[in-house]
């Protein structure tokens, strides 16, 4: 990593600040939504054999993969890394 400073406006700081806590707000949100549809996908799953529907989604999918723990549906993203 290289160390350096940056001289920005406070007018433009600001404007920084405020976006990253849309952002952090947004993300925030996707992941609660993604841990409901788990929990849903989790229920469906109980009720019918899904594996081929899984399979081909997971397969389709360039951001997301659904794998299941037992009989818990999981959903990854697949460029985040926890």
């Amino acid at each position: 990593m290289i160390k350096g400073t940056v001289t920005i406006s406070l007018e433009d700081y600001n404007k920084l600040v405020e976006k990253n806590k849309i952002t952090s707000a947004k993300e925030d949100h996707v992941h609660r939504t993604a841990k409901e549809l788990a929990v849903f996908l989790s229920y469906l799953a109980s009720r019918e054999n899904m594996d081929r529907y899984i399979e081909q989604f997971n397969i389709q999918s360039k951001t997301s993969k659904i794998k299941f723990e037992g009989n818990k549906a999981v959903i990854e993203f697949r460029d985040v890394k926890d």
